[in-house]
């Protein structure tokens, strides 16, 4: 108790239990109070009532405090084994000294991650629009990819609609109607609008930097990590939110260090915050139009009309889910189609029949997070299973799962509907019969596009659009120096690319975040020539 009252008492309130039953009353005593309880540190060894005893009982009440466990070490497998059985967050073992080094750490990373999720009695932005607004849709998703809490009223559901939009003496043309915290209202805003009023930052402190980073997925954060720590002087634009393709996979199991895995959007939001306190500048949202070769230096052009001179550049702009061509689906999208996942969506379409087209981890991920919201999950592929594109520990956890199916050597043609989808029309392979099925919403993952058309024609790209680098480089006449390009440097020198933009990268996101740091120690070596 001593060394978490010197640690948190300031920010927590901090509660003893003199023994397992005590704590156990503790706990009721609390639900009942409707308190919020931010962790819970329980030994396994008390009189009567064990520490894992105590963390199982808590999961009612508490479903989203964090579940910390003291343990001897002829205690760990049992420590081990309530990962599973009471979703046990960390297990800390006897003694922790110094608590600096082995229990600080620990219980601060917890902490955060719960302050990350933790939503007390709503008083922030609230977003007034009509139920399948397209622009409302589209401003709700940037607020939520950005981690911002906000509330979402419909004017069709919710009586404080209607008094918020009296109150602002606006009409149904002026919506989607954002009230902040402090009572100032936007009327129809941009997301640039939003940015500014929320507090991120979309324009640059210097004209000049070491090395800029185009792209916040895991590569260009990984680059921004090592960049700044090493001592660059770095800046990373992004053009919507922290995370990219990756930010949206509701869960990473195969990621190193994370044995019960990790959200994309979590992964992003951690990595966001150590690039920054390592003193990278982050900017969001900024987009990069264009990039000018000005040797030794590069010119590069946001879309505000500012620009920023760098001495290197890595390319981390990613790659986005293709568009499904099928009739309806560009008109529904935002009202009942989506590329990618998120709360949002799904818990809109709650105990609703939901569809996921598409095969890989990216579809494996959503349709099992999609289980949590409704029991009728149907993934959509033209293949005969899915094996050939999806991880096998991804393929055995939905074969398990009962809310979901597989409708293979399947395809959307068509969705229908008039304000949000009802439908789709649904053709085999095969015999290229069809059907129409009633759904509440369809999430594709489908292919990938390379984020490159802002680079027009500086590097050189394979046929699809990704940039060539190191020695599958074929054009040289840009290339005016001696030495030959080094690993993950495109066909102009000093520009670099990192993650699933780079012509055959990896593609997961452990490869991703080697690349962003790879790239930094390439990058020294090529700022040192200059």
């Amino acid at each position: 108790m001593r060394d978490l009252r010197a640690r948190y008492a300031e920010s927590y309130q901090i509660l003893g239990a003199g023994g397992g039953q005590e704590a156990l009353d503790l706990i009721d005593e609390l639900a009942t109070r409707q308190r919020a309880l931010a962790m819970i540190l329980a030994d396994q060894r008390m009189p009567s009532v064990t520490g894992i005893d105590v963390l199982r009982s808590s999961r009612h009440s508490f479903p989203t405090a964090k579940k910390a466990l003291l343990t001897a070490y002829a205690d760990t497998e049992a420590a081990i084994s309530a990962i599973n059985d009471v979703g046990l967050d960390h297990y800390i073992m006897k003694p922790w000294d110094p608590p600096d080094v082995k229990l600080y750490p620990i219980l601060d990373d917890l902490l955060d991650d719960w302050q990350a999720g933790y939503t007390p009695k709503f008083s922030g932005i609230r977003v007034v629009s009509q139920e399948w607004s397209r622009p409302a849709f589209e401003l709700k998703a940037f607020l939520a990819m950005n981690q911002i809490p906000y509330m979402s009223l419909t004017v069709e559901k919710d009586a404080e609609a209607n008094q918020l939009m009296e109150a602002a003496e606006v009409g149904l043309s002026d919506l989607p109607l954002v009230v902040m915290p402090d009572g100032e209202r936007l009327s129809n805003p941009t997301t640039d609008e939003v940015a500014a009023k929320v507090g991120l930052k979309s324009h640059a402190s210097s004209p000049a930097y070491d090395v800029v980073i185009v792209g916040a997925g895991p590569a260009g954060l990984a680059a921004a990590v090592y960049g700044a720590s090493e001592g660059l002087k770095t800046l990373l634009v992004e053009a919507t939110s922290p995370g990219g393709q990756a930010g949206q996979s509701t869960l990473i199991e195969n990621y190193l260090g994370f044995p019960k895995g990790i959200s994309g959007a979590d992964l992003a939001r951690r990595a966001h915050a150590q690039a920054s306190r390592l003193g990278a500048e982050i900017l969001v949202p900024a987009t990069v139009v264009e990039v000018e070769r000005k040797d030794p230096f590069r010119i590069v052009h946001l879309a505000d009309g500012s620009t920023v001179t760098a001495k290197s550049l890595v390319v981390a702009s990613g790659v986005e889910y293709r568009r499904l061509k099928a009739k309806g689906l560009e008109e529904l999208t935002g009202a009942g189609v989506y590329y990618g996942t998120s709360n949002i969506e799904a818990n809109y379409h709650r105990n609703q029949r939901m569809l996921v087209v598409g095969g890989g981890n990216s579809a494996g991920q959503a349709a099992l997070f999609l289980t949590r919201f409704t029991d009728d999950v149907r993934i959509v592929i033209r293949g005969a299973d899915l094996a050939s594109s999806m991880s096998r520990y991804l393929i055995d956890n939905i074969e398990a799962n009962d809310s979901i199916s597989v409708m293979s050597q399947c395809q959307v043609i068509e969705a229908r509907g008039d304000t949000h989808l009802q439908s789709v029309i649904l053709r085999d392979v095969d015999d290229k019969s069809e059907s129409e099925l009633d759904v509440g919403a369809v999430f594709i993952f489908i292919g990938q596009r390379a984020h490159t058309d802002w680079l027009a024609d500086l590097v050189e790209l394979d046929e699809r659009g990704f940039i060539v680098a190191g020695q599958h480089i074929t054009r040289h006449a840009d290339w005016n120096l001696e030495r030959d390009p080094f690993p993950l440097e495109t066909s102009v020198p000093g520009i670099f690319v990192a993650g699933d933009v780079r012509h055959d990268s990896i593609r997961r996101v452990a490869g991703a975040t080697g690349e962003g740091s790879t790239a930094i120690r390439f990058i020294h070596q090529h700022l040192a020539s200059l």
